[in-house]
């Protein structure tokens, strides 16, 4: 067993006082966190008739996601659950390539079309079509239950082991004990902070600027990135629109915000020209988002009553949109590691830490890539005055599909166990 999942102890977390607590419920899981990671858990810990119950801070799933990138891994994952034909039936489009395009040169980063799979491409799905359809699954077993509003704020602390959550929502404060408390509330994570979980930085901070263009029927399909001298922009094909993401230097923000909405949009037409005659709908600040990401992992997934999964556990680092599938992944490794346990009332913190045993590795791995592109690809790009020019080894056929089936399909599989 490796030094981040020893049985040393860890710094005990505090409680805060203790409020007016308008009910107590029980159960004997509480996720907290209604993204893919917490959802997909529910899902599998409700199939097997435990009683589960799924926290979600916001009062509905209807928020503007960027993980919309459902990889061949997840698809499998999908299948095994007996759900992916009816989840095709939403709409979606497919990238079966994602290209490079400089000035000088066009070459192909990953043909998922090669994989063997059934799901030989990535699906662009909505994140939040994905959410509601896996709650309504999970909302057929009565063992389920959710909460929307329900804004987590303190742990529950006894003896040195964690019961549960206190929250805010639905008009005062509510107490919820649990044998397990699943942290997969994402990149911010609350419980991570309630928890004085220690994360160490993976990969230097690279800051995006999300929005979305009107796509045009005669426009290429797939996913395609544009790189230019100092700018990097990858265009993600979600049907009518572009979901566009331009990578820029870190703490550039501020100085473009002050440069103006026009220079923002003179920037694109540079990288894409043939963007220009729609850039004219991107009016408004309001259109832009802006996600400063710091990749990290915490040294230690669990505690006595309590593990972190998901963006919990590792923040992602957008390069190669692997987040929302390595978060599922955790949640089938965590199904398959506490169903049994559960069941018979014999969790132990020996479970929570054989989660951290399986998807350690893989994390580091995909957290090591991620690092290698920003910093060696990513980081030349954008302070380099010379031409980009693709790797190599991307034009060799006997190399070309590991980036494929990398990104696609993961380090390793993960398959339901349960």
């Amino acid at each position: 067993m490796t030094n981040s999942v020893s049985e040393n102890p860890a710094p005990e977390p505090t409680l805060n006082p203790v409020h007016d607590i308008v009910d107590v419920k029980t159960t004997d899981c509480c996720i907290v966190g209604g993204g893919p990671a917490g959802a997909v858990l529910a899902l599998l810990l409700a199939r097997q008739g435990i009683p589960v119950m799924l926290l979600e801070a916001h009062k509905d799933f209807d928020r503007d996601f960027r993980g919309d990138t459902i990889h061949p891994s997840v698809m499998e994952i999908m299948e095994e659950l007996g759900l992916s034909d009816r989840l095709l039936q939403l709409p979606h489009t497919k990238i079966r390539q994602l290209q490079i395009q400089t000035a000088q040169d066009s070459v192909t980063l990953a043909d998922f079309s090669h994989l063997k799979t059934n799901y030989p491409y990535i699906t662009m799905l909505p994140q939040v079509k994905f959410l509601e359809f896996i709650i309504q699954e999970a909302q057929k077993y009565p063992n389920f239950q959710l909460f929307m509003g329900a804004n987590v704020q303190e742990l529950i602390v006894e003896d040195g082991l964690i019961q549960g959550v206190c929250y805010r929502g639905g008009g005062g404060w509510h107490e919820i004990r649990a044998k397990l408390t699943v942290g997969a509330d994402g990149r911010h994570s609350k419980l991570r902070q309630l928890g004085e979980f220690e994360s160490i930085e993976t990969s230097p901070p690279m800051d995006v600027l999300w929005f979305r263009l009107p796509r045009k029927p005669e426009d290429a399909e797939g996913g395609m990135g544009r790189i230019s001298q100092g700018h990097i922009l990858v265009m993600l094909d979600r049907g009518e629109e572009w979901q566009i993401a331009y990578v820029i230097p870190k703490d550039g923000y501020q100085k473009l915000r002050a440069a103006g909405l026009e220079e923002l949009k003179k920037s694109v037409v540079e990288v894409v020209p043939e963007l220009g005659d729609r850039i004219s709908n991107l009016h408004d600040w309001s259109q832009v988002a802006f996600l400063s990401v710091e990749s990290s992992r915490v040294k230690r997934w669990y505690r006595q009553g309590l593990l972190l999964i998901g963006d919990a556990a590792h923040v992602m680092s957008p390069v190669g949109g692997v987040g929302i599938n390595y978060a599922i992944q955790d949640a089938v490794v965590t199904a398959n590691a506490i169903s049994k346990p559960l069941k018979n009332q014999n969790l132990s913190i020996q479970d929570l830490a054989k989660v951290q045993r399986q998807r350690e590795l893989p994390t580091r791995i995909i957290q090591g890539f991620q690092t290698l592109i920003q910093k060696q690809i990513f980081a030349r790009i954008l302070t380099s005055d010379q031409t980009f020019q693709p790797p190599a080894f991307l034009r060799l056929p006997i190399l070309r599909d590991f980036p494929a089936r990398f990104i696609g399909l993961g380090v390793f599989p993960v398959h339901v166990n349960i």
